[in-house]
């Protein structure tokens, strides 16, 4: 019983519960903006209203390289590290610094922020869910942590491969053949990436989900 009790955590765990529900709430700013602010103003207004704050708060990720290099997590650092460099390239290596590119401007700037939202908010809810009390977390959102991935990994990565390529002119134009250069070579990337984020996921999946006795527990 002690266990489920705020006293009862260690230090970790009461971090981990702080940052997971501050990034689950931060992530919900950004979806409500694409949501309201997108259907209600469209393009280029959303994305001069908007990009500033998802910039810093998908720059509040960089703690999860540093839980998963200390242990806090069981996450692979390698995998973490990718995940959160491909998402800063976009944020800073595009939007801030490019910040005349049609990529900015166009639908697939609202795709990513509602593929990256909506995953976010699941996955965090999730983690600071589990983290309080393993045994009562809603079987929906357990569902949801391991399940939507098949359609938000792939809208996802598709949105961030075409910001990318969209951006590849305006890089050489304002940073130099470098730089584009090297988009081009993050694009050949994107999809490995890809491939071992959903192969990681569907093993996950397995073995959350894949067990009768957990859903009757749940239920």
């Amino acid at each position: 019983m002690s266990s489920t009790k705020p006293e009862g955590f260690s230090t970790p765990q009461k971090w981990l519960i702080t940052y997971n529900s501050i990034s689950a709430s931060l992530w919900s700013i950004v979806f409500f903006n694409t949501v309201f602010l997108s259907l209600s103003l469209g393009q280029p207004y959303f994305f001069d209203m908007t990009n500033k704050i998802t910039t810093i708060i998908q720059c509040f990720a960089v703690v999860e390289i540093y839980n998963s290099a200390t242990g806090n997590v069981k996450s692979p650092l390698f995998t973490t590290v990718t995940q959160v460099f491909s998402r800063l390239l976009i944020v800073l290596g595009i939007c801030q610094l490019l910040p005349e590119s049609p990529a900015n401007v166009h639908w697939c700037f609202i795709t990513l922020c509602l593929s990256w939202s909506i995953t976010e908010i699941i996955r965090y809810s999730y983690y600071a869910s589990n983290l309080r009390s393993p045994d009562k977390v809603p079987y929906y959102l357990t569902w949801a942590r391991y399940s939507l991935f098949y359609v938000l990994y792939p809208t996802g990565v598709m949105s961030e491969m075409f910001m990318v390529y969209l951006s590849l002119d305006e890089a050489q134009n304002v940073v130099g053949y470098l730089y584009s250069w090297f988009l081009k070579a993050m694009l050949v990337t994107y999809l490995p990436g890809l491939y071992m984020l959903y192969t990681y996921m569907i093993k996950q999946r397995k073995k959350v989900l894949g067990k009768p006795k957990s859903l009757k527990k749940t239920e």
